[in-house]
Parts: C-alpha cells; sequence; structure tokens
C-alpha cells in the first residue's frame, strides 16, 4: 500500500470470542507468517490505520502497549459489549471495526468501506450475507444505543444496524471474507493466502 496511514479514523481487531467452534483460542493460532492470527491482523492493518487497537476479553498479547488494548469487562461474550466498551473508550467519533477471524479482507477493500461512510451512521460489507462487525461505526450515534441493548441483555448487531442509518457496501469475493471459526477454514484461509501472498 502507498497510501499513507489513517489519522483520523481508528482501527479495531475484536478478539475477544469464545472460538468454541474452532476448539481453540483462534485468536492465537499461528497464521502466514506472523506468530499470531491477531498479529497478523494486527501488522497488516498497520499499514493503513496509525492507530490500530485489539478487543479482548483478557491481556494475551505480547506485541503490543498497554494502550493499544481495549479490555471488554462485560461479563457476556457480546459483540455489543465489545462495540460499547470501544465507543466508550476511543475519543474518535468514527473507528473501524475488524473481527480477528477475517484475515483475508483486503486494504483496498477497507478503504472503499471507508470512502463510502461518510453520511451514515455505519458502512459495512456486504457479500451474499452482511458482515455485519467489517467496517465503520459512528459511535455519537450509537453509543446510547449500544448501552440500552446491554441494559436489555439484547445483544444482536443485526439489530443495531436496523435501528440506525446503515450503508451496505457490495462487494462480489466471498473468500475476501470467510470468517475462520472452524478448522476447515482455518486450513483453507492459509492454502488461499500462501498461493497469493502478495494480495492481502
Amino acid at each position: 500500500m502507498t497510501t499513507p496511514p489513517l489519522e483520523d479514523i481508528p482501527c479495531v481487531i475484536l478478539c475477544g470470542g469464545k472460538s468454541s467452534r474452532m476448539g481453540e483460542d483462534k485468536s492465537l493460532l499461528p497464521f502466514s507468517s506472523s506468530n499470531t492470527l491477531t498479529q497478523y491482523q494486527y501488522k497488516k492493518l498497520k499499514k493503513l490505520f496509525k492507530n490500530v487497537y485489539l478487543s479482548s476479553k483478557v491481556d494475551k498479547f505480547d506485541f503490543i502497549s498497554k494502550d493499544e488494548l481495549i479490555l471488554d469487562e462485560a461479563l457476556v461474550y457480546s459483540p455489543i459489549a465489545a462495540l460499547h466498551s470501544i465507543f466508550t473508550k476511543i475519543n474518535s467519533n468514527k473507528v473501524f471495526i475488524i473481527t480477528v477471524d477475517t484475515p483475508l479482507v483486503k486494504l483496498e477493500s477497507i478503504n472503499r468501506i471507508i470512502s463510502e461512510s461518510n453520511d451514515y451512521d455505519i458502512a459495512v460489507a456486504k457479500t451474499t450475507r452482511v458482515h455485519n462487525l467489517c467496517g465503520v461505526f459512528k459511535k455519537d450515534k450509537l453509543l446510547s444505543l449500544t448501552n440500552k441493548m446491554l441494559e436489555e441483555d439484547f445483544h444482536k448487531v443485526g439489530y443495531l444496524l436496523q435501528q440506525v442509518s446503515t450503508h451496505y457496501v457490495e462487494f462480489s469475493l466471498e473468500d475476501e471474507f470467510i470468517n475462520l471459526n472452524e478448522k476447515e477454514e482455518y486450513k483453507r484461509a492459509l492454502s488461499i493466502i500462501s498461493k497469493d501472498n502478495n494480495s492481502y
């Protein structure tokens, strides 16, 4: 990438999922030339964003400073709880959110999502399905809503998208947005990236 790092919008990588289908913490699995999937995502995204943070239930990463960790202190495993913690702790109004288990999303695609986000509260990627945790979120419109959802013990990100002005940025390549939820998906992503490493 020749684009200088974006200073006005931070990126947060969500690393706090249960990984129940994988059978082990997928954020700590080795990936490509990196020690962990998290480190791979972090290094890649630092090419685009000046400020990259990790959202996690616990401090389990040894390659970042404490200032780059956003602890999700909610008792439940919930993306809404993670988003609320991020909105509470990040100073910027706009933040780019991505999950640790989508390592094949290209920086060019992220740039496109950001470029189409200005007139909306949320802008997320969409292929044949909505990738509701890959996009730009504006906290001034969402902080009170995520707080209300937590108070009501309601954790559906799809509901959050329905309550505000949301833009869906269409993409055609399904593999680019593959989620590494199971071992087979993890192996497939490793195979894809080994064949076309320069594209990711």
